[in-house]
């Protein structure tokens, strides 16, 4: 990985994360946007799991040798994001506070589940946590 790539790790069949990783710029001085599938084999998801980062408990942004997790994620993609489109604009006003990321990552997490939960997905389990099959 380049220093200029940012990796975003998110659960690709999660619609609302999808949809929000597929919208979300970052500008081009801060470097280039790469979106990997937690569901998919990968050097950066066995980094996260030696971490010990649950991913189904957060999204994961790495950029360089910082890994961002969960609040800290949507907080940073906010600070790099280009702000082009209402969607780009109005996810930088509310997530470039790191407080305002805070209290709403875990209600934004706690609808995913919900909704993953309705849809009868899997959960990745990338620390193979027993009986941690489904939301």
């Amino acid at each position: 990985m380049s220093e200029r790539e940012i990796l975003v790790v998110y659960d690709r069949q999660c619609p609302v994360c999808e949809a929000y990783c597929r919208m979300t710029r970052i500008r081009e001085s801060v470097g280039e946007l790469h979106l990997v599938d937690a569901r998919e084999p990968s050097a950066v998801m066995d980094e996260i799991t030696e971490q010990g980062l649950d991913i189904d408990q957060g999204m994961v942004v790495k950029v360089g040798d910082s890994v961002y997790y969960g609040a800290e994620a949507i907080h940073a993609l906010a600070l790099m994001s280009s702000r082009s489109g209402l969607f780009n604009r109005l996810s930088h006003w509310v997530f470039r506070s790191q407080t305002r990321a805070r209290l709403l990552y875990p209600l934004l997490r706690a609808a995913r589940n919900l909704l993953l939960k309705g849809l009868r997905r899997t959960k990745v389990n990338n620390l193979d946590l027993p009986a941690n099959e489904r939301f």
